[in-house]
């Protein structure tokens, strides 16, 4: 029955990406495996990143049941869809629920999307990655699938406006290769190289990215070490210890 609500939505998005004309490049969508759980871990620069992140998904045939915070499941329109579309809400005092909800659904061979660093990074950087999603791949038995996404800060981030123009906006996608999740690892040690993984791709993700900024008014979505103007991590940290 979920899936009543999944594959339309799923199309819905797919009709709004030709009417925006977005250039979307992924590749790596056959490292996502066609049967079984795995939890499928990206950076978080947009508040589309699980939209993107489960379109890699599809060329496997597989839809991805997402974490998301449990605010957006009491939406009037987006809580009727997240509920229909079977993703997880994410309750912070009460993580536990959510956690095992997670290990129900790797355990029956669906896959999770999890944003290990649980809010969108101001700085379009990669921020500290939280153990929840080495642990639960580990719990369950099942892989972790790195991914990463770029382009997506353009249309909808954090402190900027929409931006649903027919603008032609490029969105680059990458997916590695899977990274097995044993139980006697340390989940710390896992988590830091699934991280790794994770930035691995980012950086191939940005540099195979064909869009630059039209002015020195848009290079607001370039991180800092890239010649952007988006607040360095350092500035970020500052900001958030106020």
């Amino acid at each position: 029955m979920a899936e009543l609500v999944y594959r339309p939505v799923v199309g819905l998005a797919q009709t709004l990406f030709k009417v925006w004309d977005l250039k979307i490049d992924c590749k790596g969508s056959e490292n996502i495996p066609r049967s079984g759980g795995a939890v499928l871990v990206s950076n978080h620069i947009s508040y589309l990143d699980f939209v993107f992140s489960g379109l890699a998904a599809l060329p496997q045939k597989r839809l991805v049941r997402f974490m998301a915070k449990e605010s957006v499941f009491r939406h009037r329109i987006s809580g009727p869809l997240m509920r229909g579309m079977r993703h997880i809400p994410v309750d912070r005092k009460q993580g536990e629920a959510a956690y095992q909800h997670a290990l129900d659904s790797l355990r029956s061979g669906e896959i999770v999307g999890v944003f290990p660093e649980a809010t969108i990074s101001p700085s379009f950087t990669l921020k500290s990655f939280k153990s929840g999603a080495a642990r639960m791949a580990q719990e369950a038995g099942v892989p972790l699938i790195p991914m990463a996404v770029w382009g997506t800060q353009r249309l909808w981030t954090k402190g900027h406006p929409r931006n649903f123009k027919r603008s032609h906006i490029p969105v680059t996608i990458r997916v590695g290769e899977a990274v097995e999740a044993p139980r006697d690892q340390y989940a710390g040690a896992l988590t830091r190289r699934l991280r790794e993984r994770v930035q691995d791709l980012l950086e191939v993700a940005q540099r195979a990215y064909p869009g630059r900024p039209r002015g020195a008014d848009d290079n607001w979505w370039l991180p800092a070490h890239l010649g952007g103007t988006a607040p360095t991590p350092e500035q970020v940290r500052e900001a958030e210890a106020r």
